[in-house]
């Protein structure tokens, strides 16, 4: 699936991909990521939210081969997920970054925001009992996370 994003055509020996967790184990902790600005038409209006998400993988690891398309994604905006620590800082340090994944990155779209690639698990923390702690003042019947499932049904709506 990646061999799209950011780019068609790039030989697949420095194809961006997801690879073993650098941590060397399966990894299953909920984590906290910031969704940046970026094509990604899933996380329209959700730009600058840190948000609580579980995560499960053994291969998660984003991992660059050619730092040149690492700077092009970086300049296209087609990381749109990014871990963070508790300070909202976008981070590789683990556990905060579970998986040591460059640059926090955590998702990739395509440069028409139609594609995105993730390794946490949205699907797994959409209703408020899903998540490891949310604030006792949040009294929400749906996540934050459900927009995106909502982002997606409208743009297949509007584009079929």
């Amino acid at each position: 699936m990646l061999g799209w994003v950011p780019w068609a055509g790039i030989a697949d020996e420095i194809q961006p991909r997801f690879i073993r967790n650098a941590s060397g184990r399966f990894e299953s902790r909920f984590v906290s990521v910031r969704i940046d600005e970026s094509p990604a038409i899933m996380l329209r209006g959700m730009e600058g939210s840190t948000l609580g998400i579980w995560l499960q993988h053994g291969e998660g690891r984003a991992f660059f081969p050619d730092l040149e398309i690492l700077e092009r994604v970086e300049a296209n905006r087609l990381a749109p997920i990014r871990f963070v620590d508790d300070d909202n800082q976008v981070t590789n340090r683990y556990p905060f970054n579970p998986n040591g994944s460059a640059n926090g990155i955590a998702a990739l779209c395509s440069p028409d925001g139609r594609h995105l690639a993730l390794m946490p698990h949205p699907e797994r923390t959409f209703l408020p009992w899903q998540w490891g702690w949310m604030p006792g003042d949040w009294k929400l019947e749906a996540s934050p996370w459900l927009q995106m499932f909502q982002n997606a049904r409208e743009w297949c709506e509007e584009n079929s």
